[in-house]
């Protein structure tokens, strides 16, 4: 496939896929060509993950940062990470 040819076939692919999913293919491209950037930000991951997950496992996500995040078992932490 000529040079022209390739990138028509690939905008046409891309224009089928979720912006997510678009997301996923410009970070790919950037990893091959070296500029992979070290991070992004919280609103890019956002824009990022929309569409990825159902609303309602993002519900759950939620509930569980809320019941489960800020408690910490140290006792618990000690004897599966301390070795005797």
């Amino acid at each position: 496939m000529e040079n022209s040819t390739t990138i028509q076939e690939i905008v046409k692919q891309l224009e089928k896929l979720t912006p997510g999913q678009q997301r996923q293919v410009l970070e790919f491209t950037l990893e091959l060509s070296g500029e992979s950037p070290k991070g992004i930000s919280g609103k890019e991951l956002l824009e990022f993950a929309a569409g990825l997950f159902p609303p309602e496992d993002i519900e759950q996500i939620k509930q569980a940062i809320e019941e489960d995040c800020g408690h910490v078992n140290a006792s618990e932490w000690q004897k599966q990470y301390t070795h005797t």
